[in-house]
């Protein structure tokens, strides 16, 4: 550990030299080199700062959008946007945000209704609203579009969206971060955290993984400062993600006692191969279950759904017609759509936001004319190549590894229920250091803390799926307590 701070220390010294050395200008070759570096480095940071953004409030901070190509052969270009913190940004972690599906955007969900500063609001008219419980104010804060297919996000080489899955995904995400601390050195040497929900259970653990691994591989300039990572509301074992969706509906009223019991004894959730026929009694009371969620909000229980002129909107299909992983995204339509938070048709103001040409040109967006509207998950990644049933063996290894892991869970979230990560974690066997434990929004129990050795688990009280967008100042009180390595409140305050 103690030569890859060395190792960091030199990296952080060379960037600035390549970037502040030179200003003066010593008339060697060598500064002549660096000065135009330092240029070519200034120009493409410039050619991605979003200005005059449609209906944006007056801020103090700057943002950049754009591209990182991630294939040159292939010709695969991974959509991003970046805010800097509100202050002190140069002293501030960096923060990468991942939103799941598969096939879900980080802009549409994660930025635009959940942790960034600016969220449409409906109208013909562009306006956004100021987030004031941003999640810049306390990271400076990196959003992406991943894998290519997903939002603006794309790949020259159509026989590449075929091929999709975990691998590739972390892949590219890698190869991303490695290109964009290229544009951007100044944050090469920042501490970097990376952060999601749903199936970025997945994406997160894996991406975490490439970088843990290649940092003991790459040269200086590429190491990449990696502390920690955080997962909400998760994908992360099969069998205990399904075990508990079933009891989680059961728990709270939303099916009968027949069909629970019905479900318990027929469908055997460590064995995949027990869904796999239609006929089977497994997946016929499967599909009496999701059923349910056709008439309700899966990911928020005791949230409305978005109802226009008395038909709910085309956002709002259901979800999962299957468990097992490796068939749910090639047999199932509209398995990535979801009901928005507080406001249920948050989606509908974002997407009709996006699809605005000036709002793309502001972004640097869609600069090959993809011949489909931005959407926020794609309907074009129907095949899914690889997705382990777990990636607890990965989380072990990293929790090994000394990275720092919290995860955290909206307890009114039916689709990766708190019931099923309680389920994972024991599965994990780690050591209970603290036990469940309150912890205080104000003067208000905020959910329950589990600290193990090797990882923190937090509950929100009353928060769906999508935790920022249901109670947005815990969840900013989370992420900073996060990133300080503190403790969340245990006392009314």
């Amino acid at each position: 550990m103690g030569m890859n701070y060395y190792l960091l220390f030199l990296v952080h010294f060379l960037v600035s030299l390549s970037l502040s050395l030179l200003v003066g200008g010593s008339g060697s070759g060598n500064s002549e080199y660096h000065y135009k570096l330092r240029e070519k480095i200034k120009a493409e940071q410039e050619a991605d700062r979003v200005v005059g953004l449609p209906g944006q409030p007056p801020v103090s901070f700057n943002h950049y959008a754009g591209y990182v190509t991630v294939n040159q052969t292939h010709g695969r270009a991974l959509f991003y946007w970046f805010f800097e913190a509100i202050n002190q940004s140069q002293h501030k972690p960096l923060l990468l945000w991942l939103n799941g599906g598969p096939g879900c955007s980080s802009i549409g969900f994660g930025a635009a209704e959940e942790l960034g500063p600016f969220f449409p609001q409906k109208g013909s008219k562009p306006k956004l609203k100021l987030n004031p419980y941003t999640w810049n104010n306390a990271a400076n804060l990196l959003f992406l579009e991943s894998p290519v297919g997903v939002g603006f996000s794309y790949t020259n080489t159509s026989s590449d969206i075929d091929k999709l899955g975990d691998t590739i995904t972390a892949k590219d995400s890698y190869n991303f971060l490695v290109n964009w601390f290229k544009r951007f050195p100044q944050f090469q040497s920042h501490k970097l955290y990376i952060a999601g929900e749903s199936y970025a259970g997945h994406y997160v653990p894996q991406l975490s993984e490439v970088i843990f691994d290649q940092n003991k591989r790459v040269a200086e300039r590429n190491y990449i400062n990696l502390k920690g990572f955080m997962v909400g509301n998760g994908l992360m074992d099969d069998e205990t993600d399904q075990k508990g969706m079933i009891e989680y509906a059961w728990n709270h009223a939303v099916i009968s006692d027949r069909l629970y019991d019905g479900i318990k004894k027929k469908c055997n959730f460590s064995d995949p191969d027990s869904q796999d026929d239609d006929n089977n009694k497994c997946s016929i009371l499967l599909n009496k279950y999701f059923d349910v969620y056709k008439i309700i909000d899966m990911y928020s229980l005791y949230s409305p759904k978005c109802v226009v002129n008395n038909t709910t909107t085309t956002n709002q299909f259901p979800v999962f017609q299957r468990f097992r992983t490796n068939h749910l995204f090639s047999e199932s339509r509209g398995w990535h759509k979801r009901p928005a938070g507080y406001d249920p048709c948050a989606s509908d103001y974002s997407e009709a936001y996006f699809n605005r040409p000036d709002v793309q040109a502001a972004l640097h967006a869609n600069i090959t004319k993809i011949p489909y509207p931005w959407t926020h998950c794609s309907d074009k990644i129907q095949f899914w190549k690889d997705a382990p049933t777990s990636v607890l063996p990965i989380i072990k290894k990293l929790i090994a590894g000394g990275l720092r892991i919290w995860v955290y869970s909206g307890d009114t979230d039916g689709r990766i229920p708190v019931t099923s990560t309680r389920y994972t974690l024991t599965k994990l066997g780690l050591q209970i250091t603290q036990d469940w434990t309150p912890w205080y929004n104000s003067k208000q129990v905020g959910g329950w803390t589990v600290e193990y050795k090797g990882l923190d688990f937090v509950t929100i009280r009353g928060a769906g799926h999508e935790v920022p967008q249901f109670a947005p100042r815990q969840s900013l009180m989370l992420i900073e307590h996060f990133l300080t390595n503190t403790k969340l409140p245990a006392k009314p305050f």
